[in-house]
C-alpha cells in the first residue's frame, strides 16, 4: 500500500486550481497488476471543463515545487501515453476527482518501481501522443504542473477507507 499527499504547486498562480487530496495505490504482489484510487478535491465547480492529465514523473523532489519533479517517468524509453506511469485524463465533478483504477502497468516492486517517485496533476488534457509534436510524445502536451506529491508507503486502513468510499458513491 502506498499513499501520495497532494499538495498544490507552489509555482502556480493564485487563480489556477489549488488541488488537494490523496493518490493511493495497491499492489497484492510483484507481479500483480497495480491499483490505484484517487480522491482529489480543489477543481473548478463547473462541471463543463477538459480533462486533466495525472502522470507518475521521475523524481519525488518538491524543492522547487512541481517543477523539480523532473520529467514523465519512462523507464523504457518509450513514447507517450505508454509510460508505466501515464494515467490519462480525469474529468472532475463538482469541483472533486473520485476514480478508482485498476490493471495500471506501473509497479511498486523491483527495480521500476514508482516508490518514492512524484504524482502530477497537469493543468490541461493529454492528448495522448496525438499531438503532432515532440512534446505530446514526451507528456501529452499537458501543460503546467498545478499540484504534486511524493509516493511512499501507508498502511491498508487508508486505503479501504477511501476505496470503500468511492466504491459506495457509485451503488447509489
Amino acid at each position: 500500500y502506498a499513499t501520495c499527499e497532494m499538495k498544490p504547486s507552489s509555482k502556480i498562480d493564485a487563480d489556477k486550481p489549488q488541488v488537494t487530496g490523496q493518490v493511493l495505490f495497491r499492489q497484492n504482489h510483484s507481479y500483480g497488476r497495480l491499483e490505484a484510487v484517487f480522491h482529489l478535491d480543489g477543481f473548478p465547480l463547473d462541471d463543463n471543463q477538459s480533462g486533466r492529465a495525472i502522470h507518475i514523473h521521475e523524481l519525488g523532489d518538491l524543492g522547487n515545487g512541481c517543477d523539480s519533479t523532473g520529467g514523465h517517468y519512462n523507464p523504457f524509453s518509450v513514447n507517450h501515453p505508454r509510460h508505466p506511469g501515464d494515467f490519462g485524463n480525469f474529468f472532475p465533478k463538482e469541483g472533486k476527482i473520485r476514480k478508482y483504477k485498476t490493471n495500471l502497468s506501473a509497479t511498486m516492486f523491483g527495480p521500476y518501481s514508482i516508490m518514492g517517485r512524484s504524482v502530477v496533476i497537469h493543468e490541461q488534457e493529454d492528448d495522448m501522443g496525438k499531438g503532432n509534436n515532440k512534446a505530446s510524445l514526451e507528456n501529452g502536451n499537458a501543460g503546467k504542473r498545478l499540484a504534486c506529491c511524493v509516493i511512499g508507503i501507508c498502511n491498508k486502513i487508508l486505503w479501504e477507507g477511501k476505496l470503500s468510499e468511492i466504491t459506495e458513491k457509485k451503488k447509489r
